[in-house]
């Protein structure tokens, strides 16, 4: 899973946010804290179509994109993948919940149990 840069993430945040597919227009309007060119965001598009996380549909004359999966999806790759790169994964993951508030750690034993 690929990690994301600041403008990646911001669109990706856009995207997760929307209650639908968003042009590059709809998404360039919800990045209000920056300038940018529409051009510029169909780039950044483009780049995470590539990686697998947008996808991109015809409507018409334009494209409407949507994220491949949820922000907790992205989250829990990008984990698995922190792990797989660890030496030893069970000493990472003690780590981890050795890391983490106690009230987390009583979710986590829920899920597992």
């Amino acid at each position: 899973m690929p990690n994301l840069g600041e403008l990646e993430r911001a669109v990706m945040e856009r995207l997760w946010a929307a209650d639908g597919p968003l042009t590059a227009r709809a998404v360039l309007d919800g990045l209000t804290s920056r300038d940018l060119a529409t051009t510029t965001v169909l780039t950044v598009l483009g780049r995470l179509e590539r990686k697998g996380l947008v996808a991109r549909e015809r409507d018409g004359r334009a494209h409407h994109y949507r994220s491949t999966g949820s922000r907790e999806d992205h989250i829990a790759e990008l984990m698995n993948d922190a792990l797989d790169a660890a030496a030893d994964r069970g000493a990472a993951l003690a780590r981890f919940v050795g890391s983490i508030p106690p009230e987390e750690r009583a979710r986590l034993r829920d899920l597992l149990g």
